[in-house]
């Protein structure tokens, strides 16, 4: 049995897993890392932080779905499908003898604690606003003592959705002060971006100016208080609740719904508004 955290794998079966010890947070690190341990899980054992990409990625998105459906239950177990992710990049980590769990608590406690002097020292804030222009200077301060400068357009994740990798750099410049003055320059904006795009001839114009014309949404979203990235799935499931049903009431009154031109769909279109309540 080893003394390094992450690397104690003890032998387990269900029987021998009381149920009060179901809830502790160290109880998910020891089957994690009896699932990597000789003799635990294949699939388990061949994974790496490489591997695992694609499934952080999913779990995330649908703890984003559960929020969505407003489902507690629901949410709990895929925070849990999430968490688990976190602790098994930890448990690979420490087998390498790069870090452990507690390293990962104990740092995010250290910033947390950090970066709220309001709460955790005597500083005084007016709003969140404030907090969020502080945690901002803050985390510039860490990186200048670390040796790092960088602009407030570095160091976004590049795997980012794109309605969110917009959205976080256009928050990170307006801290910065880089912002309008109020909505309507960004309506403005908007409209000059649509008639930019109305101009555009070549392909590679269009694309252009409609890019442009998606960044400017994404910041009036910003604008609005709204995550574009959520506003728009929560649009496209509304027109798919809204094409299923369609679809549904074609098939009630016996109709092949392909067939039907687009003036009777956009008929049922509305129709199918109005059942939504």
């Amino acid at each position: 049995m080893s003394n390094r955290p992450g690397l104690y794998n003890p032998p387990m079966s269900p029987k021998d897993i009381p149920e009060s010890e179901l809830a502790q947070f160290q109880m998910l690190v020891e089957i994690v890392a009896r699932l990597r341990a000789p003799g635990g899980c294949p699939w388990d054992l061949e994974q790496t932080h490489a591997s695992l990409k694609r499934n952080l990625l999913e779990e995330s998105y649908e703890v984003l779905e559960a929020i969505d459906r407003g489902e507690p239950k629901l949410l709990a177990e895929e925070l849990g499908d999430l968490l688990v992710q976190i602790v098994f990049h930890a448990q690979i980590a420490a087998e390498a003898g790069q870090f452990a769990m507690p390293d990962v608590v104990a740092g995010i406690n250290r910033k947390l604690v950090r970066r709220h002097p309001h709460v955790f020292g005597d500083a005084s804030v007016a709003d969140a606003r404030e907090v969020e222009r502080n945690w901002e200077k803050l985390k510039e301060q860490e990186k200048r003592q670390q040796g790092v400068r960088q602009s407030p357009v570095e160091a976004i994740p590049q795997a980012l959705p794109a309605l969110s990798y917009a959205q976080l750099m256009q928050d990170r410049v307006a801290r910065a002060g880089f912002e309008w003055e109020d909505i309507s320059g960004v309506l403005d904006k908007v409209e000059e971006e649509v008639a930019e795009l109305r101009r555009a001839v070549s392909a590679d114009e269009k694309a252009h100016e409609l890019g442009d014309l998606l960044f400017s949404l994404v910041n009036l979203s910003r604008w609005l208080h709204l995550q574009a990235e959520d506003t728009l799935r929560q649009a496209s499931r509304r027109f798919q609740g809204r094409y299923l049903k369609m679809e549904e009431l074609a098939k009630q009154r016996g109709q092949d719904f392909a067939a039907l031109s687009l003036a009777h769909k956009e008929l049922l279109w509305q129709e199918a508004k109005r059942l939504e309540g």
